[in-house]
This record gives structure tokens, sequence and C-alpha cells, in this order.
């Protein structure tokens, strides 16, 4: 018997992938396009897995619906977990997710961003292609010596820090659980969110989003931020407060900004708006501005990070209904994988 699998938000790219790695499982694959929401739930019944991503949603009715209708795994084909209620899942429903895909990818990004925006690329690009070649407008500036401010040093943060080092950049970094190994390896200093705010050039985001540091981009941090900064986020829309940055960028205290991720992108990222366009009038108001550069949540979308996500997704379905640990669960007990890598189990 084929275990079956209903595929939230499935779009081609999702399909191309997840179709090679199942060659190896062999699990029934159902691709539902649209998002796992209060209105979609049902399309999952008798699939005894849940394959959701970073938008679905999944809190507490939603969970007591695909318990009902048969579901025993949600397996997140991502890092993040902020849309799920795992304290609704705890004990009742076993929650997995894909821990590493890519940090590569996620941290050239956020450089990419901020060259981008750095050099102005964006419009030099529109500029040339109506046969304008002046410079008046594309002053930027040498990477080499600034100091860049790394919010989180997970796997994603530790590649730009090796990346932006290369750059000849000093290099301040925060975390709520900092390694001053690592630190003292590399070279770069643990500080407080006001020292790093306060001396960084540029700072870019990579912590994950919990109740603690949701908006920890504010009116506050941005005041104590250098005149200038750029700022880069390709970690969660809710760690900016999207306001607070629309006033820094007018008061020109936020020199740019790079958004890789928005507070409010789940009505349309990932989507084609081209013909009705955007009626969010906040995320309109930011594509006003031409010191800020969008991107819709692109910054894992690599060929190697799409062969891991389904890969490692699939292992940890396989696992799953082979009774072994599952090394990648998310417990609302511990947090993260601990019950399983500790204690080589699941979590209940």
């Amino acid at each position: 018997m084929k275990h079956a699998i209903a595929f939230f938000d499935a779009k081609s790219y999702d399909r191309e992938f997840f179709d090679e790695a199942n060659k190896d499982q062999g699990f029934e694959i159902k691709y539902i396009l649209p998002q796992l929401s209060n209105d979609t739930r049902e399309l999952a019944r008798g699939s005894e897995v849940v394959c959701a991503f970073v938008n679905d949603i999944l809190d507490k009715d939603t969970i007591e619906v695909l318990i009902k209708n048969g579901t025993k795994l949600i397996a997140m084909r991502c890092a993040g977990y902020n849309n799920v209620d795992l304290k609704a899942a705890y004990g009742k429903i076993h929650v997995v997710r894909v821990p590493a895909y890519s940090p590569h990818a996620v941290a050239e990004h956020a450089v990419a961003l901020l060259l981008c925006l750095n050099r102005k690329i964006h419009r030099a690009y529109n500029r040339v292609r109506d046969g304008n070649f002046t410079l008046n407008g594309l002053l930027g500036f040498d990477l080499y010596g600034k100091t860049a401010g790394i919010i989180g040093t997970g796997k994603i943060g530790r590649c730009l820090v090796a990346i932006l080092k290369g750059f000849g950049m000093k290099v301040l970094v925060h975390d709520a659980f900092p390694d001053e190994a690592y630190a003292q390896a590399e070279g770069i200093q643990y500080v407080d969110l006001v020292t790093l705010c306060r001396e960084s050039d540029v700072i870019s985001l990579h912590c994950p989003l919990t109740p603690q540091t949701r908006h920890l981009i504010n009116e506050n941090t941005i005041a104590g931020m250098k005149d200038g900064v750029v700022l880069i986020n390709t970690g969660r829309g809710e760690l900016v407060d999207t306001p607070a940055l629309i006033e820094g960028l007018k008061k020109g205290k936020i020199g740019a900004a790079g958004l890789d991720v928005y507070e409010e992108e789940s009505e349309y990222f990932f989507e084609d708006f081209s013909a009705s366009g955007v009626n969010d009038d906040t995320l309109a108001r930011l594509m006003t501005f031409p010191n800020v550069l969008i991107t819709g949540h692109q910054g894992f979308f690599t060929k190697e990070a799409m062969q891991n996500i389904a890969q490692t997704t699939l292992t940890n379905i396989k696992d799953f209904f082979s009774g072994g640990p599952l090394t990648n669960e998310i417990c609302y007990r511990c947090g993260h994988e601990e019950c399983a890598k500790k204690a080589n189990k699941r979590c209940f």
C-alpha cells in the first residue's frame, strides 16, 4: 500500500524536484495548487501526510481537522515553522521540517540584494535599456573596510559571515545564544543589539521568528542605526515592523532596504498579480522607493536547495512510516529537534 501525501501550494518546480526524488520512495503524492487554509484543508481528507510550505496555515482548527480526517504527519518542506501551532499539534500529530536545505543559497541571495542596492544595478539596468548611460544617481560605496551587522548566527548567518569577511568587512554579530568559540575562531565579535545597530553600515537578518524577535527592527532600533544604513531581510517578514521601515526610508535614516520577505506576504508571494495589481497599500508603498529592492521569497530557490528539500522531506516521511527516530521533528515541549537528537526517539 502506498502512503498518500497531500502536497499543498504546489508549483511546477515543486513537482519537478519531488517527482524526481520520489522515484526512490514510491509515495502517492497528490499535488494541490492552493495553499493550505481553512477553505482547502478538506482536500487532505484520506491523506496520511500533509506536506506544507512557509505560507500555509496550520493553526489549531486546521490541525484538528487534519487529524480528524486521518492525517498522521505534517511534513514542512522548509526550515521555518512559525506558521504551525505546535502547542495544538503536540501529543496528537508529528511535525517534521527541513532544517538546512542550502544555507549558502539564502546567504548568497542576501549578498546579491546588498550588491544590487549599493551599486544601483537595478536602476542602471533599466536606464541602459532606455539608452541612458549617465552615472548620476548611481554612486555606491566600497564594502571593504565597512562594518556588517549580522543578526542570527545559525547556518545561514555563518555562511554570510564568511562571504562578507571575504569582502574585507568588519563583522559584528548578535544572537540570543552566542557561540563565543565560533566568534573567536572567525575573528568576529558578539555584541548587543544596540551596539550592532549603532556601528553597522549594513545589517542583515537571519534569526528565527519568535515572540521575542517579532518586530525586532522597529522604530526604536531604527532610530539607533547609522544614517544611511543598508537593511537586508531574507529571514522572516515579521522581523521588521514595516510602517517603521517606511518611515525610516522617508526620513533617509535607512539608505536602502533589500527584502526577500514581507509581513503580509502570504497574500501575494509565489503568485502572479501582474494583471490585477497589488492591493496591499503598505507593500505598494514599499515598491515606490527606488532604494528598496523586493524579491518574492526566492532566497532559497536554487537547484541544490530544491534537491535537498525534496530529498529530506521524503526521507522524513519514510522515517515516520518505518518507525525510526524522527531526527527533524519539531517538538513544542522542548523546541527544535532536541527530543529526537538527544533521546534518539520520537517526541511522543
